[in-house]
């Protein structure tokens, strides 16, 4: 069920970069993000932290790393990425990240993956380009990058190393606890850089507008796709945990549905054709 969940509360951070542009700065967006969504979780798992103390110092460099891979270069360069460029050209560059995550899982977490596992992932990929390109791969020459793309390359390849480092360091806290102590890593990351952007950048006047794109942020695309994805990640590895990015563009169809009036057409049904059922198979025990 989570795997179906997460990347719906996932996919609407793309939207909140967009929406925060000329509103909020990526990286005060990102500092709010996460401090509240800290703040809110840190009253259900104090009190395992704090009987984990010893353990928190000596797992203290791996958070911050994790910190700075998932709440850092993943949160404040999405925002700086939405300034210039696509919904398109996101998903196209995070389309390769669960292929990455997969043969990073299978050369360093030694995650076998049987070939109808491997077939599963390469059909739902064909099912996402299926999509971003409308039915017509045609359609992906016209496709151009911006500068933006190069955040969102990064933020893939920080993505990619926090799914198979979350993995290959191993912990004793519980997903939660570690989700909450890794957002302490990345608070710690981005205070710095939020100072330097408020100072040297003219910022615009915080209101009720920013207020509500950092809570949505904390709580959606915050709290609960990353619980979800540590869960998973636990439960059935990184690279099958990866393969729920290939779930954003139907959900985005979908949204463009109910929030937008724009009727999904024959291309989202054969790209969902390829991409669920590639995702039960390649996701069964």
């Amino acid at each position: 069920m989570l795997l179906f969940a997460a990347p719906a509360c996932w996919s609407t951070n793309y939207l909140i970069a967009r929406w925060a542009n000329g509103v909020i700065g990526p990286h005060l967006l990102a500092l709010g993000r996460w401090a509240l969504a800290g703040a809110l979780m840190l009253p259900f798992v104090w009190h395992a932290l704090r009987h984990d103390r010893t353990l928190l110092r000596r797992e203290g460099r791996h958070l911050l790393v994790l910190g700075a891979l998932g709440m850092w270069i993943c949160g404040a360069w999405v925002y700086l990425a939405g300034h210039t460029t696509t919904s398109t050209n996101i998903a196209l560059i995070y389309a390769v990240t669960p292929v990455s995550i997969a043969v990073l899982s299978a050369h360093l977490l030694h995650e076998r993956m049987t070939r109808s596992q491997q077939a599963g992932i390469v059909f739902a990929l064909l099912g996402v380009v299926f999509v971003i390109a409308k039915g017509d791969l045609g359609n992906l020459r016209d496709v151009r990058f911006t500068a933006g793309d190069g955040w969102i390359l990064a933020a893939a390849a920080a993505w990619t190393a926090y799914s198979v480092l979350l993995r290959h360091w191993p912990s004793t806290l519980g997903p939660l606890e570690r989700l909450v102590a890794t957002i302490g890593g990345g608070v710690v990351v981005l205070v710095p850089f939020a100072v330097i952007e408020w100072w040297v950048w003219p910022q615009p006047a915080p209101g009720v507008q920013a207020l509500g794109l950092v809570v949505l942020a904390a709580v959606v695309p915050g709290i609960a796709s990353y619980g979800a994805y540590s869960f998973l990640q636990r439960e059935i590895g990184a690279a099958r945990t990866a393969l729920m990015l290939y779930l954003s563009p139907i959900y985005a169809a979908l949204a463009g549905w109910l929030v937008l009036g724009e009727v999904p057409q024959w291309y989202h049904a054969l790209g969902a054709a390829l991409i669920l059922p590639s995702i039960w198979f390649a996701t069964r025990r």
